[in-house]
C-alpha cells in the first residue's frame, strides 16, 4: 500500500476533471432550455441534484463516524458544508493534504508497520482517496450514467448530426469505464489480499465495463425510443430485482438502518447498468444469469424492432446504433469471460470483525484498522 507521486498527479487531475463537469451538466442543460427541450434540460438537472444530495449524505455521514467523540464544533461546520453541496471539495482537500505528504514527504518503507508515522499516513492517503473513488462510483450511476442514456435517447429522436454532442457521448463512456478502474485500484491498494493492479488487467478491466456498458445504455435507448412506458417498467423490474439481492445478501456497509437501506437503494441502481459483487464471495452464477439476461433483453429488443417497427430499420441511426450494440455486447462478453477467468483475485480480504464487502461501500469500522471500503460493492 503506498500512495505515490503519480496518484497524486492523477488526485489533481481528478478534481479538475469534477469541476469541469460540473460545468459541462449545466452547459448540457442550458443547450436543452435554448432549443426549447425544456423537460430535457429539466431532466438533466435533476440527475445532477440527485447525486449530488446522495453524495453528499453519505460523505457527512462517513466524516460523522470517522470524527465519532471529537469536537461537535467541528462536525457541525461539516454538516452546514455538505448542506451547501460543497462536502466533495473538503475530502479533496484532506486528500490534497495526506496525498502530498505521502507522495512528496514521506519515504517510508513498504514494510513498516501501519503504526509507524510514515506508513500511517500513507494509509491515510491512500484511505481518504478510496472514500472518494466510492463517492464517484455513487455519482456515475446515478447522474452521468443516466444523463448519457438521455443525450443518446434525444440524438435518436431528433436525427440531429452535432459534434460536439457525439464527442461528449464518447467521453462520457470512458469517463464511466475509468471510474470503476479507479474504484478497484483504490480497493486493490487498501485490501492486503488483492493483487496490484497490473497494465494488462486494467485494460481488461477497461473494456469489460466500457463495452458492456455501452452495450447496455444502447438497448435501453433503443426500448425507449420503442416505448417510453416500456423503458420504465423494464427499468423498475431490474431495480427492484438489484435492491432484492442487496436485501437478501444482508449488506452491513453503514452503522444505522436508514443508511443502510438508502446504500441498498443506490446498489439497486447501479446493478441497472452493471454488475457489481456486493458481498465480495463467489457470484459466478449471479454474474452468469446476470449477462445472460442483458443478451436476452437486448437480442430481444433488436428483434422486436424487426416485427414491430421494420420502417425505423431503414434509418441510419438505427443500423450504426444496432451495429454498436452487438459488437459492443460480445466485445464486453469476451473481456469479462477474460478478466475473470485470469486477472480476478479468488481471495477476498477478510477482516476479523464481520464485514461484508460490496462493489462500491463498506461497513465503516476504525480507519487505521478496517476501512469502509471492505464492506463496499467489490468485483
Amino acid at each position: 500500500m503506498k500512495f505515490t507521486k503519480q496518484n497524486f498527479i492523477f488526485l489533481v487531475g481528478g478534481i479538475i476533471i469534477y469541476v469541469v463537469d460540473i460545468g459541462a451538466d449545466f452547459w448540457v442543460a442550458s443547450r436543452y432550455f435554448c432549443q426549447g427541450q425544456y423537460s430535457w434540460g429539466i431532466l438533466i438537472l435533476c440527475f445532477r441534484g440527485l447525486s449530488s444530495l446522495i453524495t453528499q449524505i453519505f460523505s457527512y455521514e462517513w466524516f460523522k463516524n470517522d470524527w465519532e467523540g471529537t469536537d461537535t464544533g467541528k462536525t457541525k461546520w461539516i454538516f452546514l458544508i455538505h448542506l451547501l453541496q460543497c462536502g466533495i471539495f473538503i475530502r479533496y482537500w484532506f486528500a490534497l493534504k495526506y496525498g502530498c505528504q505521502a507522495a512528496f514527504k514521506q519515504n517510508s518503507s513498504g514494510d513498516a508497520s501501519e503504526t509507524d508515522p510514515p506508513n500511517f499516513i500513507q494509509k491515510q492517503a491512500v484511505d481518504v482517496v478510496t472514500d472518494i473513488n466510492m463517492l464517484r462510483v455513487f455519482k456515475t450511476f446515478l447522474e452521468t450514467t443516466p444523463q448519457l442514456f438521455v443525450q443518446i435517447y434525444v440524438l435518436m429522436e431528433h436525427g440531429k448530426n452535432d459534434f460536439c454532442q457525439y464527442a461528449a457521448i464518447i467521453v462520457s463512456f470512458f469517463g464511466i469505464s475509468i471510474s470503476t478502474i479507479d474504484y478497484q485500484i483504490s480497493l486493490r491498494k487498501s485490501l492486503p489480499d488483492k493483487d496490484e493492479f497490473h497494465v494488462l488487467s486494467k485494460l481488461v478491466y477497461l473494456f469489460y465495463k466500457l463495452f458492456t456498458i455501452t452495450s447496455w445504455i444502447l438497448s435501453i435507448s433503443l426500448i425507449t425510443l420503442l416505448s417510453v412506458r416500456s423503458s420504465v417498467i423494464l427499468l423498475m423490474l431490474l431495480w427492484i430485482s438489484g435492491f432484492a439481492w442487496t436485501l437478501k445478501q444482508h449488506t452491513t456497509f453503514c452503522k444505522s438502518k436508514r443508511m443502510e437501506y438508502l446504500y441498498r437503494t443506490v446498489v439497486g441502481i447501479i446493478l441497472i447498468f452493471t454488475f457489481f459483487n456486493i458481498k465480495g464471495r463467489k457470484t459466478r452464477v449471479c454474474i452468469y444469469i446476470y449477462y445472460a439476461t442483458h443478451i436476452v433483453v437486448t437480442l430481444s429488443i433488436l428483434f422486436v424492432y424487426v416485427f414491430w417497427k421494420p420502417s425505423i430499420i431503414k434509418e441510419m441511426h438505427f443500423t450504426i446504433v444496432s451495429i454498436l450494440t452487438i459488437l459492443s455486447l460480445s466485445f464486453g462478453i469476451m473481456f469479462l469471460v477474460v478478466y475473470y477467468s485470469y486477472f480476478h483475485p479468488t481471495a477476498y480480504f477478510r477482516p476479523q470483525a464481520c464485514s461484508d464487502e460490496v462493489d462500491g461501500e463498506e461497513g465503516q469500522k476504525d480507519r487505521v484498522e478496517i476501512g469502509r471500503f471492505q464492506n463496499f460493492i467489490m468485483q
